[in-house]
């Protein structure tokens, strides 16, 4: 009869065995130095940044005149300490005035019109009326969506006023683009954002606080109109995230640079909106 023997080497090499495999199986295991982890099939990749809505640059004569028509119509703040003193903000969007001689106005360029909320919309208007202001469209009533009007600054912005308690302030930019659902989609890839429906009902991507909306329609350029430009800002280094949306077919048309205490660029969007990029 044969006698069964234990082989202490062939035990060890079973435990080493085991061990070996355990490494393939288990994440940060056997795994070949200075490798980096992949991650695991049918795992969505990590979203891109979404950048943070910072600004929209006027074109108008006298930045100071608007400054004050702005603080005392719209309800503009002055900026902190230190801050220039061609801009106001509201809340935590600044508007910045650009010396221009001739705006053009902005209605039919890529950026049609800016939005701004009124706790009493009908108040607003008896005010904007008593003060000469233009008004294009008296306040109608939207169902399902707000009470609105339309009017225009002395320098040609069109601005949409309207009564939306949920937010008061500024509350959106209005694009005109040929295939508005593209431009949308462009906002969203490039620059991160939240896609929805304003009040369940129109298409946009928001930003914060801060809707950005588009409509169908021919449109020219943004540049030397009286809405020049709008402006969002990253968190990263500008130099690598120019790189990064270059990579994504970005059209860059001034690259990053430094200007006082932030680092800015511009890109193009679609239809042509002359869009300013930095890092505060």
């Amino acid at each position: 009869m044969l006698q069964s023997v234990r082989n202490p080497c062939s035990t060890t090499l079973v435990l080493v065995a085991v061990v070996l495999v355990a490494g393939l199986i288990q994440p940060g295991i056997g795994r070949t130095p200075g490798r980096k982890a992949q991650p695991l099939a049918g795992l969505a990749p990590a979203a891109n940044e979404t950048l943070t809505y910072d600004h929209v640059h006027l074109g108008v004569p006298d930045p100071a005149k608007a400054v004050e028509w702005y603080a005392k119509y719209m309800g503009g703040q002055p900026g902190p300490a230190g801050e220039p003193n061609e801009r106001l903000l509201f809340g935590k969007i600044r508007f910045i005035f650009l010396k221009t001689d001739k705006p053009l106005p902005s209605a039919g360029s890529a950026i049609d019109h800016i939005g701004l909320s009124f706790a009493d919309l009908a108040a607003k208007m008896k005010e904007f009326e008593t003060a000469g202001i233009k008004i294009v469209m008296p306040i109608q009533e939207e169902p399902g969506l707000f009470k609105r009007a339309f009017i225009e600054d002395p320098w040609g912005t069109k601005i949409e006023v309207l009564q939306d308690p949920e937010t008061l302030g500024f509350h959106h930019v209005h694009l005109r683009a040929p295939d508005p659902e593209a431009a949308l989609k462009w906002y969203l890839n490039m620059f991160g954002g939240e896609r929805r429906k304003l009040k369940g009902r129109v298409d946009a991507v928001k930003y914060g606080e801060v809707w950005v909306l588009a409509e169908k329609g021919d449109a020219t350029p943004s540049e030397g109109h009286a809405i020049d430009h709008i402006g969002w800002r990253t968190t990263m280094d500008l130099g690598a995230k120019a790189a990064e949306l270059k990579a994504k077919g970005v059209k860059f048309t001034t690259e990053p640079r430094p200007v006082r205490d932030i680092h800015m660029s511009y890109v193009e969007g679609p239809a042509a909106v002359k869009i300013e990029l930095l890092q505060r």
